[in-house]
Order: structure tokens, then C-alpha cells, then sequence
């Protein structure tokens, strides 16, 4: 079972981390063999309008135990999701690594089993200084970071920033260029057009896999990425995040572009897209460029959540890089 970690953020926000590191044994602690992720479950919220149920595709039920001395000594690896997102995204893909690194999976500040506050902030400085402040806290550097879209920029700031606590860092499709104010208000109309509240998970699954207007062809691990971020309320399934504060994440990066930031990147990155995802070839190819010691790989069948939809080519992909990087 996954181990759950309370940390302090920034500003002394609330943390939830999760621990996938395999048990004392070799045996993992992740289940293998979980029903597909968001087939029934959702995160747990704290205070929900109901009590949190386990998650099949993403945590199972949390323990608390403080983690083992043998993880504790395991080079670390810290994983960060993206918008929207929560730790149990990285459930199946971390599933498949080999042994060897304590992986610790955060719940970003304003996602998943992580605190809410309502006045923020939520600022790049406040995201990057709280995935420092876990690094510390648990004993993770120099660390590994993983991050997928707005975590990678989490992680590349950070690796930029602090480059004592980052050994290694793995960016999963984001881009280092601007997106602008138009894309600014698209995801605001985006957001607006949702149905929600949502009458049951199966319609969640239906309408972000298959209904949404942002969906050119039928994605059933699009609805089931978002089931997994539901929570049943009184008049049905909505978001445990709060989307005016997702906005708000995201104004803070879409309007800049990040290549100074990359290549102040000193340690060893690898860059990995999806085919079909959002970061587009060329402009990969040039961060890998711009990076000091950076190297490229390309998932062909991912989309925009390579790690949650092709788990077992995600390995492929990332694991030689950190065998390499964690080897000593």
C-alpha cells in the first residue's frame, strides 16, 4: 500500500506526499493488478461531503507508518503531477519501475489530499518552494524530480534554483515556450462549459473521454484520468480542486516564456514527449538543445498524459535514464 506523508509547504500550507517506495521484501507496495484507473474510485478530500473511498487506479488505502530505513537510504525520486492532476496519476507508471529509488509522489498545494487555502498563493515561487520544502523534509536530496506539464516546470525551476537538492530531472510534456493570453482564456471558457455538477462517475468518464468539445477523437483514459479527481457532493460529482484556483496556478507560467530558467539546468535531464501530446517535436528537440546535459525520448502512441496512458512505454522510456543518473 501506498504510505502517506504529511509534509508542511511554503507559507505552512498542508502537504500530502505518497510513498510507492516497494516494502523491506522486493514486494511492491502498488498494486499491479488495480482495476483501470477512475474505473470506481476518487481522491480522498479532506472534509468531503462523504467519506473518501480508496482509489483502484491511483492510491490504495493510505498507512501512515513512518517510511522504512531501507527507503530512507534509496537514492530518491520525486514525482510531480500537473494541473489538475494528483499523486495517484503516477500510480501504474511507478509501478513498473524496477527497484532500487524511493519514490514519493506529491499532491501539489490545491489538488488532491493537499491543502486549499483559499487566499493562495498560487505562485511559481510558492509551487517551486514547496516541492523544496518536501525534498528537505523527507530526506529526498539530492532527488530525482519527475514532473509531467506543470509539474516539470515545477521541477526544472526548482532544479535551477536549488541545484544542491536535484541530482537528475525528467521533464514530461510541457512546453518552455509562452501560451498567451488567448490560451488563458480558453481554458477559463473550458472550465465554464463544464456540466458539472455531474450526476454519476460514468458521466464524468463519458463526457471528458468522448463529449467535451476539447476532445477531437473518443479518449477513455481522458474520462478516467478526471474521474479519479472527482468527489461526490450533494448534488453530484465535482472537482476536489477548485478550478478559479487552477486558473490562478496557471496564469502564473502561460504568459512567460521558460528557456532562461531551462538552461540554468545543470544536472542530467531527459525530455519525453507524446506523440500526440502538446509539447511538439521541435520545440522538444530544442530544450534538449538549450539543456546543458539533456537527451530526448518520444512515447508514439501517449497523448498530453503519456505516464497515466501508456504506462509500460513510459518505463521504457525513463527508466534507463534513471538507472543511469541513480547509479552510483
Amino acid at each position: 500500500m501506498a504510505r502517506r506523508l504529511d509534509v508542511t509547504g511554503a507559507d505552512g500550507v498542508r502537504l500530502t506526499a505518497w510513498d510507492y517506495t516497494p516494502g523491506p521484501t522486493g514486494d511492491d507496495t502498488v498494486d499491479r493488478g488495480a482495476p483501470a484507473p477512475g474505473a470506481t474510485g476518487i481522491v480522498p478530500q479532506p472534509g468531503p461531503l462523504r467519506a473518501p473511498v480508496p482509489r483502484p487506479g491511483g492510491h490504495p488505502a493510505p498507512d501512515s507508518r513512518a517510511p522504512q530505513a531501507h527507503q530512507a537510504s534509496a537514492p530518491g525520486v520525486l514525482l510531480l503531477h500537473g494541473l489538475m492532476g494528483h499523486a495517484g496519476h503516477w500510480a501504474r507508471a511507478v509501478s513498473r519501475l524496477a527497484g532500487g529509488h524511493r519514490l514519493v509522489a506529491l499532491d501539489q498545494r490545491g489538488h488532491g489530499a493537499s491543502g486549499k487555502p483559499a487566499a493562495g498563493p498560487f505562485t511559481r515561487e510558492a509551487y517551486v518552494a514547496d516541492a523544496a520544502a518536501v525534498v528537505e523534509q523527507l530526506g529526498l536530496g539530492p532527488v530525482t524530480l519527475v514532473g509531467h506539464s506543470m509539474g516539470a516546470l515545477t521541477a526544472w525551476q526548482l532544479a535551477a534554483e536549488r541545484p544542491d537538492l536535484v541530482r537528475a530531472l525528467v521533464i514530461c510534456d510541457m512546453r518552455a515556450s509562452a501560451l498567451g493570453a488567448a490560451s488563458q482564456r480558453a481554458w477559463r471558457e473550458w472550465f465554464e462549459g463544464w456540466p458539472a455538477p455531474f450526476p454519476s462517475l460514468e458521466a464524468v468518464h463519458r463526457w471528458f473521454g468522448d463529449e467535451d468539445p476539447w476532445v477531437e477523437t473518443p479518449n477513455p483514459a481522458r474520462g478516467a484520468f478526471f474521474a479519479e479527481v472527482m468527489t461526490e457532493h450533494a448534488d453530484g460529482w465535482r472537482p476536489v480542486f477548485d478550478p478559479e484556483q487552477m486558473l490562478t496556478s496557471r496564469e502564473t507560467w502561460v504568459h512567460d516564456a521558460h528557456w532562461d530558467s531551462l538552461a540554468q539546468v545543470r544536472c542530467p535531464t531527459l525530455v519525453v514527449r507524446g506523440l500526440d501530446g502538446e509539447l511538439g517535436r521541435a520545440e522538444a528537440q530544442e530544450m534538449v538543445r538549450v539543456l546543458p546535459h539533456g537527451e530526448y525520448a518520444e512515447i508514439p502512441d501517449a497523448g498530453h498524459f503519456l505516464h497515466y496512458e501508456c504506462p509500460d512505454a513510459w518505463r521504457e522510456a525513463v527508466e534507463p535514464f534513471l538507472n543511469g543518473v541513480l547509479t552510483p
